[in-house]
């Protein structure tokens, strides 16, 4: 083990001082060749029960401060969030044979920051934010369709406002694995820990 930016030289994973900046050498890569969303992640929660959840997401921002998604705080993830307030996230690339996981607490992104975001989205988008009521049981799609219709109809001569039952979470990242492929299942691991959000990052291998 040794700290961030010390030498680790064993033909590996090159380590960086910081780990978002490998993830971001490391999505570059990946813009490149998946054919579909680069930022696909899967998003990992638990329940009351202590049962996880897992669903696909698109990470639409991260920096130092983490790991930013959006949605429907009122939906099953919202509200397991609410009540366990900790995510772990898996982007896999398959062109690229790499991998990296991230787990983390969670928190609510800025009002200002929230409201920006959502006013980048197309206006579709937005109406259907208003018109979802997300996870919820639906008796028909029907149902939906008429939302739909009735907030294009209120707002299709303005600006659509973000709902208040729509934002966004940051999570920060206390733990990053990277891992790539190797022939014959001798892969790379590369791990960066921290104890705290303002710790500094130690790193690790590990055994494929």
């Amino acid at each position: 083990m040794s700290e961030t930016g010390g030498p680790i030289d064993d033909g590996g994973i090159a380590p960086a001082r910081d780990p978002f900046e490998l993830f971001a050498a490391w999505m570059k890569d990946a813009e490149k060749t998946e054919p579909n969303e680069a930022n696909a992640m899967a998003v990992a929660t638990v329940d009351a029960e202590g049962r996880p959840n897992v669903r696909m997401l698109l990470l639409k921002g991260v920096d130092h401060r983490g790991f930013v998604f959006y949605t429907n705080l009122q939906s099953t993830k919202g509200g397991e969030l609410a009540a366990h307030p900790y995510a772990a996230l898996d982007f896999h690339w398959k062109t690229v044979r790499k991998q990296v996981r991230v787990r983390g607490p969670v928190s609510p992104v800025g009002e200002a920051e929230a409201d920006a975001y959502f006013a980048s989205r197309a206006k579709d988008s937005q109406i259907g934010a208003w018109a979802s009521a997300q996870s919820r049981p639906m008796e028909g799609r029907w149902v939906f369709e008429k939302e739909i219709a009735k907030y294009a109809l209120k707002y299709g001569l303005t600006k659509v406002p973000r709902p208040p039952h729509w934002s966004g979470y940051r999570v920060m990242p206390l733990e990053i694995e990277f891992w790539r492929d190797r022939p014959f299942r001798l892969h790379d691991r590369l791990v960066y820990r921290r104890e705290a959000e303002d710790k500094p990052w130690r790193t690790e291998r590990l055994f494929p």
